[in-house]
C-alpha cells in the first residue's frame, strides 16, 4: 500500500490541492464563508486530487525506465521492482477515471473537462517532450497552472479574470522552482536522456537567467490580485515584499550558481506559493 501512495507523489499532490482550493474560493463571488457549499468543495477537492493521483501514477509508469537511471528516482516502486508495471498502470487509469467523474458528476462538466486537459497535456506533451527539448519546462508549465482554474471553475461554472491571474501566477511561479531543481538534479537528469537547460547548456549562465528573468516578471504579476479587487493594500504589500524575497533568491543564484544557491531557490519557492495564498485569502474583500 505503501508503493501504490507513492505513486500518486503525495507532497506534490497537496501542492495541487492547495491551489484548487484557492481558486474555489476566489470563485465564489463573494459569498461568505457561512455561504459556501462545502459538500461542492469536498467533491472538487477530491475528483482534483485523484485525477492529480492517476496522472503521477501514469507519469511513473512512463518513466520507470529514465527513473532507474536516476539516483534520486531509483527507489521509486516501479524501477526498483516492488510493483508489476501492468497493475501501476491499471492503478493509474482508475484514479484518473474516477475522478475525472467526480467532478462531472458532482461538480460540473467544465471542471471535469480542465481536469482531463490537464492530464493530457501532461502526460502526451509535456512527459515525451522532455526526452526531446527543454523547453519542455515551458509547456508543462500549462497543465502545472491549471488547478487554481478548475477550482475557481468548480465554484463558479466559468472563467473569469481572477481564475486567469491565479492561473498566471502559478504558470510564473513554476519556472524557477523547476529550474532550481534541473539545476541541483542535472546529472541526473542527464544520465536519464532527459534534456533539462542545465544539461543542454552545463555552465549554468542560461538557467540562472531564466530563474531571474521569472521571478522578475512574478512581482508585477503576483500583485495584479490587489490591482483588480480580488485582495488589499495588505496583499499588495506582501506580494511586493515576497517577490522581492523571491527575485534576490534568484540573484543570489546567479551570482553564484552553486548548489547551494540552487537550494536556496528551491527553499524560497516553497515557502513563497502557500504565504502568497495565506495573504491573498486573508486580505479578500468580503471574508
Amino acid at each position: 500500500m505503501r508503493d501504490y501512495i507513492s505513486l500518486t507523489k503525495p507532497r506534490i499532490t497537496w501542492l495541487i490541492l492547495m491551489s484548487t482550493g484557492v481558486g474555489y474560493f476566489f470563485g465564489l463571488r463573494g459569498l461568505t464563508f457561512s455561504q459556501i457549499h462545502w459538500w461542492a468543495l469536498l467533491h472538487t477537492i477530491i475528483g482534483t486530487g485523484l485525477i492529480a493521483s492517476g496522472t503521477a501514477a501514469l507519469n511513473q509508469w512512463s518513466e520507470r525506465e529514465a527513473d532507474a537511471k536516476m539516483r534520486r528516482t531509483s527507489d521509486r516502486p516501479l524501477p526498483a521492482g516492488r510493483l508489476n508495471a501492468n497493475r501501476a498502470l491499471a492503478f493509474g487509469i482508475a484514479l484518473a477515471v474516477v475522478g475525472f467523474a467526480e467532478l462531472a458528476w458532482f461538480v460540473n462538466v467544465l471542471s471535469a473537462v480542465l481536469g482531463g486537459a490537464t492530464l493530457v497535456s501532461y502526460l502526451f506533451l509535456y512527459t515525451p517532450l522532455k526526452q526531446r527539448s527543454w523547453l519542455s519546462t515551458t509547456v508543462g508549465a500549462f497543465p502545472g497552472a491549471m488547478p487554481p482554474m478548475i477550482g475557481f471553475a468548480a465554484a463558479a461554472g466559468t472563467l473569469t479574470q481572477p481564475a486567469w491571474v491565479l492561473f498566471a501566477i502559478l504558470f510564473l511561479w513554476q519556472f524557477p522552482h523547476f529550474y532550481a531543481i534541473a539545476w541541483m538534479y542535472r546529472d541526473d537528469y542527464a544520465r536519464a536522456g532527459i534534456r533539462m537547460l542545465p544539461v543542454v547548456e552545463p555552465d549554468g549562465h542560461s538557467t540562472a537567467r531564466q530563474i531571474v528573468l521569472c521571478a522578475s516578471l512574478l512581482i508585477p504579476v503576483s500583485l495584479a490580485p490587489g490591482l483588480v479587487g480580488m485582495s488589499g493594500r495588505i496583499y499588495l504589500l506582501g506580494a511586493l515584499a515576497l517577490g522581492a524575497w523571491f527575485l534576490y533568491s534568484g540573484v543570489r543564484v546567479a551570482s553564484e550558481r552553486s548548489l547551494l544557491r540552487a537550494r536556496g531557490v528551491l527553499l524560497t519557492s516553497v515557502f513563497y506559493l502557500p504565504l502568497l495564498y495565506g495573504l491573498m485569502l486573508l486580505d479578500r474583500p468580503g471574508l
